[in-house]
């Protein structure tokens, strides 16, 4: 199963428009405010305006320490 990391996706739209804010864009500050209370879908939706790759906030299985298990460097068991 696959995952989006929401609150990672959260923290880099609010970089983005701070960012656009600090660089001359006032109305970034409606998006950010947008962005700061958004459930997922409306993120991904964002995420989507703002041509953000969205394949860099996935992962596999339901949780982070189920995706740690399943990407454990295999031992090297010479018997």
């Amino acid at each position: 199963m696959y995952s989006i990391d929401i609150e990672k996706l959260r923290q880099d739209l609010i970089n983005i428009c701070g960012t656009a804010m600090f660089n001359g864009f006032p109305m970034a500050i409606i998006n950010l405010s947008t962005i700061e209370n958004a459930q997922a879908e409306k993120l991904i939706e964002i995420a989507k305006q703002f041509n953000v790759d969205l394949s860099k906030y996935i992962f596999i299985n339901n949780s982070y320490e189920e995706a740690k298990l399943s990407f454990k460097k295999p031992t090297n068991n010479k018997n």
